[in-house]
């Protein structure tokens, strides 16, 4: 039997999820806060509902009733997780028809380790608010799945890039910068390895944490490098974290250092279809194309 699936907050990840159902689901819905993605969404295949995270409108809680398998996206705030917090963590009310349910959430919740490997069964302590109440999330997501009796994947995901959102493009349009700070690295998922690991768990109706993230936890100035080595372009001068003028959510991301490993996900049997920055780019070098400025072959 063919999914069908209803992916709360259809936004980058989530539209790159339904494509990778399109021709494997029934049915696939999604939900956005404005009315000017409707018709983005119903041509990628997507029936799209408005959904604010305050009310569940008359055609989204009957959607509710028929879905067979639920992505969550949408980030938690002060109140929790907007959707358990309208149907009362009542999953099997809400949804009698539901087999499964992902639940998107972010390597933030691991807080510092200092550059150290963590894994799956690694200690949280987040440092941010977001990633504090993402784990407050996770936990009220996996104990809504034990009262309905149904699995629930929690997938950790590391900094998301792909089509539209790289490092290329940043070097194109001037925002890319080499900031310094020895000894940082980030993990990265590439957004079609996010569809992917989720089509893939859904398929095994896996339960538990999965962290969806790549091989190569680097240093963010050495993908720039990368990036501008493949344009044929000098990259951005080196700027020394300490000095250099970033927002307060920027600078908070350097306040997390860790490599995250994801061999769980490889035990299942998922394969990744971009490994490491390096693959990720040498494709995007020769797909993304912007108006007058057409990127060199490779």
């Amino acid at each position: 039997m063919k999914p069908r699936l209803l992916i709360f907050g259809a936004g980058y990840s989530g539209q790159a999820i339904a494509k990778a159902f399109n021709g494997r689901a029934e049915w696939i819905g999604g939900t956005t806060r404005s009315g000017g993605k409707f018709e983005a969404l119903r041509s990628s295949g997507v029936e799209p509902f408005l959904f604010d995270g305050t009310t569940l409108s008359d055609e989204l809680a009957a959607a509710m009733q028929t879905t067979t398998h639920l992505v969550q996206s949408i980030a938690p705030g002060e109140m929790g997780d907007p959707l358990l917090g309208l149907i009362g963590n009542d999953l099997k009310t809400h949804f009698p028809a539901l087999r499964w349910v992902a639940y998107l959430s972010t390597v933030g919740v691991y807080g510092d380790h200092e550059g150290a490997w963590v894994d799956e069964a690694s200690d949280c302590h987040p440092v941010s608010d977001r990633s504090i109440m993402r784990l407050t999330a996770e936990t009220a997501w996996s104990d809504a799945g034990v009262s309905a009796h149904l699995p629930v994947a929690i997938l950790r995901l590391s900094g998301i890039y792909g089509p539209g959102r790289n490092a290329i493009l940043n070097l194109q349009n001037g925002t890319a910068k080499r900031l310094i700070k020895p000894g940082q690295v980030f993990n990265r998922i590439h957004v079609e390895d996010i569809a992917g690991a989720t089509r893939h768990l859904m398929a095994h109706e896996a339960a538990g944490i999965f962290n969806v993230t790549d091989d190569e936890p680097a240093p963010p100035q050495d993908v720039v490098s990368f990036a501008a080595e493949l344009l044929g372009v000098q990259p951005p001068p080196e700027q020394d974290f300490g000095t250099a003028e970033l927002s307060p959510m920027a600078r908070s991301f350097y306040g997390e250092n860790k490599r995250v490993s994801n061999v769980r996900l490889k035990e299942t049997g998922y394969v990744f279809r971009f490994p490491d920055y390096r693959t990720a780019l040498r494709s995007l070098a020769n797909t993304e194309r912007l108006a007058g400025n057409p990127l060199p072959a490779q």
